[in-house]
């Protein structure tokens, strides 16, 4: 187009001359910006990509465990770790570390697939000696066909080893905010949604406890669980991917594979196809252990504290007081190789 004809148009020369620049100094700027935001993700590190055995993780931020707890497998001075799902969470490491002279970290996730747990627990085993490993145990690993994922987000790319381009895969408004809250919780302005082993407390204050409540929550859970179990003879491909994990453990490292108490409403009952289920399931588990020298303590079982509804919120999930007696149980299970006198678990394996 002519200058005579850009004039007609009612556009000055120079304003169609000055768009090629204006478009040059925007790109610039966007791209200022974005490596302005890459730079401060990076030095908050909100998922812990630098963390190593000397290098621990920072506040944790995001309550994904999926997102934090990689982190957690990479850094601090921890040889021992709880893996399973959210009937294993409340174990504390704390009282684990005092019950087995371990440094434990907890990094049991809410839902966790056996595949997601053996992924998070190879990448522990993959950054340190380990001295104590501890798996909760659960109906997931007696499937005929486990699911490998939930709908919670599993970025693979976190799991593998050196995190490969994760400055950029993490690059999102999620790592953006989580950045931001590192920073705040840095300052002091912030409390970290998870401490630094992985232990957090998710069932509600024990003060709000209502038994009436949970009740109805025990009913509505085990009435949902009334499914159609497995056949007693099908396979369990999650039991063969333990068993090859187990082999890479050190043969000195205490081992505990441990079925979590579900209140007995919820459990296979005896004579039925998901009893029977469950007994074949424990007696592999109990074979696998026996092979690798691990304990292995059963309190999937009718006992005083499976039977008591004021022991748990729903069908799955105790309180945080038996959580502290679980320990207690699980320190003597090891230390006697017994069962339990008073009923409570049943030790189904011990070296």
């Amino acid at each position: 187009m002519s200058s005579e004809a850009v004039r007609l148009a009612g556009q000055p020369p120079h304003a169609a001359q000055a768009w090629p620049g204006f478009a040059r100094s925007l790109i610039g700027a966007a791209a200022l910006i974005g490596m302005a935001v890459i730079g401060f993700v990076a030095l908050l590190d909100p998922y812990g990509l630098r963390a190593a055995p000397g290098r621990p993780p920072g506040p944790i931020m995001d309550a994904n465990q999926r997102l934090a707890y990689p982190q957690i497998a990479r850094g601090g001075a921890f040889d021992a770790a709880v893996f399973g799902t959210s009937t294993a969470r409340l174990l504390d490491p704390t009282a684990l570390d005092a019950a087995f002279g371990a440094r434990f970290a907890n990094l049991a996730m809410n839902a966790a697939t056996p595949d997601e747990q053996i992924r998070l627990a190879a990448l522990f085993r993959a950054h340190r000696p380990i001295r104590a490993i501890l798996f909760g145990l659960d109906d997931t690993w007696c499937a005929a066909d486990p699911p490998a994922r939930t709908a919670n987000a599993f970025p693979d790319w976190l799991y593998a080893e050196g995190a490969p381009w994760g400055l950029l895969r993490q690059m999102n408004l999620r790592s953006v905010t989580a950045a931001a809250q590192v920073g705040l919780a840095r300052l002091g302005l912030a409390r970290p949604r998870i401490r630094r082993d992985g232990y957090a407390v998710f069932t509600p204050p024990e003060d709000r406890y209502d038994l009436g409540r949970a009740q109805a929550h025990i009913r509505a859970n085990a009435a949902e669980r009334t499914t159609a179990a497995d056949p007693e003879d099908a396979p369990m491909p999650a039991l063969t991917r333990l068993d090859e994990f187990l082999g890479t453990i050190p043969e000195g490292a205490l081992k505990l594979l441990v079925f979590t108490p579900i209140h007995v409403a919820a459990q296979g009952a005896a004579g039925t196809a998901a009893g029977r289920r469950e007994a074949a399931c424990k007696r592999r588990v109990a074979a696998i252990g026996a092979a690798h020298g691990a304990t292995v303590v059963d309190f999937r079982i009718a006992s005083p504290l499976t039977s008591q509804d004021a022991n748990y919120w729903d069908a799955l999930h105790y309180r945080v007081p038996v959580a502290a007696q679980l320990v207690a149980d699980l320190k003597a299970a090891v230390a006697t190789g017994a069962d339990d006198p008073a009923g409570v678990y049943r030790v189904l394996a011990h070296p």
